[in-house]
């Protein structure tokens, strides 16, 4: 995709945490909004870098290389997307991030982009992993999406943000970031 920045370069990075890629290949819906997201917030700043994260899922091509394509296809540049294919969670997404952020001398702004209920996890994550993320305006739920649907999700991230935030903890504490 891109060159690697150079080191110190100071132009923000959108960080995309990943979502589901369809049996298909296409993107889920989550995934689509989350990308649409960042390409819009990123239209505002200057020569941002647009980071998706995400390995293989069962499906299809990795997260990270699907989010690519809806970035190529809303009119972010190839080269201004460094691809991240490793992660197969938040938690090592972030640590991921974390290590390309040192390796390849990024040193601007942070911005996590992903879904409302996903948002204060992955901040709190970025955070705990030294890295000073602030948050990219979520996209808003779908009106197709109940109001028990919207709590379900809300829910489902209480014990993650628990565990996961125990964990980086732990990493931190023995240098395991």
């Amino acid at each position: 995709m891109a060159e690697p920045p150079r080191a110190g370069d100071d132009a923000p990075a959108i960080v995309i945490f990943g979502a589901a890629v369809r049996r298909d290949g296409t993107p889920s819906q989550t995934l689509r909004r989350r990308v649409e997201a960042a390409a819009a917030f990123g239209a505002r700043l200057p020569s941002p870098w647009y980071v998706p994260t995400g390995a293989v899922g069962r499906f299809g091509a990795s997260e990270a290389s699907v989010m690519a394509d809806l970035l190529a296809a809303l009119g972010v540049p190839p080269d201004r997307v460094l691809l991240e294919e490793t992660a197969t969670s938040t938690l090592s997404s972030v640590r991921a991030i974390r290590r390309m952020r040192d390796e390849r001398g990024l040193c601007g702004p942070v911005f996590a982009a992903t879904s409302v209920y996903h948002l204060p996890r992955c901040l709190m994550l970025l955070r705990l992993a030294g890295v000073a993320a602030q948050a990219c305006p979520p996209p808003a739920f779908p009106a197709s999406h109940a109001l028990l649907m919207r709590w379900y999700w809300r829910g489902r991230e209480l014990p993650a943000v628990l565990v996961d935030g125990l964990l980086m903890l732990w990493l931190r504490a023995t240098g395991r970031i």
